[in-house]
């Protein structure tokens, strides 16, 4: 018989309860046809942010997991308050060369809004860009001296490649060698970073894994810090600070003041652009990426 009111066979009118539910408004249960068959499907989904959805819209990010990851990542950035500093971030979400290119930040497909032009031996897949180590390269078209202050920048890398090569993750320099810049492990075993310092200026030894979350960040006016997987690898003080360079920021090479070289072979899953960010800050981002990339099942 009918159930107005109730649970029971579950009839076309079943307006409350639960049951088969083909017009269920009230309860809970699949609202398709075959809920009766004992499916837990969630009635409504929760809203997704507003620059998520841009994101998504403009990517064509169709994968409900992926859009899910998208979602939880900006929420994630915004509680930590990081979303203002971020200033260009590539989630490389969605496996192809179009879908890679987007600012998660102001995802529109100009260069003004940081979309990544791709050059070369550059391979998208699910797991984020692998660079071919010959020719491949993405200008991010972002100016670091438009952009940024001398004393005001990082930037990171989530590298899913362990590998000691003469690389950089991501790169503009200018003459001396001022500018901001990652070389994760370059053949002599050592790692060189800058943040509009001296890149050659507090290398070490001291990374082991060429895997994780990388960030590169200026502190002060002259001190320049390097993390990895939140945690502080090297601190260097130096004598002055020095002017952001004018040229755009490179990933998978470097750019040498417009020439690029130094192609990096690593695969990255995730790189950003943005303000100076503090130890706690930079634990906050790792935590937020490592959350996206475990969604996506390319964690490291």
């Amino acid at each position: 018989m009918a159930n107005a009111n109730g649970w029971g066979d579950g009839a076309s009118n079943n307006n409350i309860g639960w049951g088969k539910g083909a017009d269920n408004a009230i309860g809970w249960g699949d609202i398709h046809a075959d809920s009766y068959a004992g499916l837990t499907d969630i009635v409504g989904t929760a809203a997704v942010d507003a620059d998520a959805q841009a994101f998504i819209t403009a990517a064509a990010i169709t994968d409900p997991t992926q859009q899910a990851a998208i979602n939880t990542l900006v929420v994630d950035l915004k509680g930590y308050s990081l979303w203002t500093k971020m200033k260009a971030v590539y989630p490389y979400v969605g496996g192809t060369a179009t879908t890679h290119k987007f600012n998660l930040k102001n995802p529109l497909d100009t260069n003004a809004a940081f979309r990544i032009l791709w050059s070369g031996d550059v391979t998208h897949s699910s797991n984020g860009v692998q660079f071919g180590g010959v020719n491949g390269f993405g200008n991010t078209n972002y100016n670091v001296f438009l952009n940024n202050t001398a004393d005001n920048i990082s930037a990171g890398v989530y590298l899913r490649t362990n590998s000691i090569v003469a690389a950089a993750s991501f790169s503009a320099i200018a003459g001396a060698y001022e500018g901001i810049e990652l070389l994760a492990k370059f053949t002599d075993n050592k790692t060189y970073y800058g943040v509009n310092s001296d890149i050659s200026s507090g290398n070490g030894n001291f990374v082991s894994d060429t895997r994780g979350m990388f960030v590169v960040s200026k502190l002060a006016v002259n001190q320049k810090v390097i993390y990895r997987n939140g945690i502080q690898l090297s601190s260097h003080i130096y004598g002055t600070s020095n002017t952001a360079v004018n040229f755009t920021v490179h990933v998978g090479a470097r750019n040498y003041q417009g020439a690029t070289g130094f192609y990096d072979s690593r695969q990255h899953a995730f790189q950003y652009i943005g303000d100076t960010l503090t130890a706690a800050e930079a634990d906050n981002l790792t935590t937020a990426v490592q959350a996206f990339q475990t969604t996506l099942g390319r964690q490291v």
